[in-house]
């Protein structure tokens, strides 16, 4: 395992980190704390969780995991957790502003049976509360000893940009992290929101890196999924829907990872999750993983890198379809000053 600072923080985590939104739905708590022991066992360090994920039960299974294993194997642990999403129906009960996290953060706390956490999260950009007063009550979290750092998820370019640039005004403590949507499938943070991290300085933590599973290999074109994977169950499922990706481009991505899987002896999630735990401004990549054979496989990608050559042909590969400005090619080479002019 390799690793790097949270973001502009000096907090040390691991390139890979666990997810844990599988805890208490698709993986039991034997499975939960088993996964939970590979990962510090492989020398991870950063494990991702929130409020939702499965109502409370994924931060209740890590808090009883941390209760019941020693201190020297608890104290590797980065903690990170997220609010913004309703744990119930009150008009109160969602949102960014000062009263719902509050009471977000400390059900948490209770839950994992912590204090403090290392990471607390805005999981999702808040358009009725003022980002002033979520920034605000980050700072007092920090200011209390609650939480260390925080940072956000799910945050578009200029959500992103505005609030760092807000924090930065009002003299409070400045965000660390961003989680987004990130994999060879996904690309379009490249746009924005990627410039805008590294300008402001924060560190990446990639979600659904395999795409929902696809980047693995266990789909076929035009064969609709069945069994015991996850569009398997529900093909319609989120924002791997096979077919909202069943597409040419897709499989011309899903081959290319699999040529490269073959030559290096690896498994094509291993090539995968290499190529985006390389990209700029990544801090940690987060697994997903549903079973402890899934977690084994994606941990051989810790110290994977992949040469020059084969992250220009993933890259040519999964390149977005585009126009050619501002994103496309007349767009870059205006803003890398390769050609004069304008309009």
């Amino acid at each position: 395992m390799e690793y790097r600072n949270l973001g502009n923080s000096g907090c040390a985590v691991s390139n890979l980190a666990l997810g844990t939104m599988t805890f208490g739905d698709e993986s039991d708590e034997k499975v939960s704390f088993a996964q939970l022991d590979r990962f510090i066992e492989a020398g991870g360090t950063l494990v991702d969780t929130a409020d939702v994920y499965s109502t409370g039960i994924s931060e209740e299974i890590i808090g009883r995991w941390l209760k019941d294993r020693p201190a020297d194997v608890t104290d590797r642990v980065v903690l990170a957790t997220k609010g913004r999403f309703p744990m119930d129906d009150t008009p109160n009960g969602v949102g960014l502003s000062n009263r719902h996290l509050t009471k977000a953060l400390h059900a948490s706390l209770k839950r994992l049976g912590v204090e403090s956490v290392d990471l607390y999260q805005a999981h999702a950009w808040d358009a009725l509360t003022p980002i002033d007063e979520t920034l605000r009550t980050m700072d007092g979290f920090v200011r209390a000893g609650l939480i260390h750092y925080y940072g956000f998820s799910n945050f578009t370019g200029w959500q992103l940009t505005k609030a760092v640039h807000r924090a930065q005004a009002l003299g409070l403590a400045a965000p660390v992290t961003l989680q987004p949507q990130y994999n060879l499938l996904v690309r379009e943070i490249e746009w924005e929101v990627v410039p805008a991290s590294l300008d402001a300085g924060l560190g990446l933590l990639p979600w659904s890196p395999l795409g929902g599973g696809w980047l693995s290999g266990k789909y076929r074109r035009d064969q609709r999924p069945t069994g015991a994977t996850r569009l398997g169950e529900d093909p319609d499922r989120g924002v791997e829907a096979y077919d909202r990706r069943n597409v040419d481009r897709t499989w011309n991505v899903i081959e290319a990872v699999q040529k490269i899987a073959e030559g290096r002896g690896a498994s094509m999630a291993q090539v995968a999750l290499a190529w985006v735990t390389d990209q700029p401004g990544v801090t940690s990549t987060i697994l997903g993983a549903r079973t402890l054979e899934q977690l084994d496989d994606n941990l051989g990608a810790a110290d994977l890198h992949l040469d020059a050559e084969e992250m220009s042909a993933l890259d040519d590969a999964s390149r977005t379809v585009v126009g050619d400005y501002p994103y496309g090619l007349l767009g870059v080479q205006q803003r890398e000053r390769k050609i004069t002019g304008g309009r």
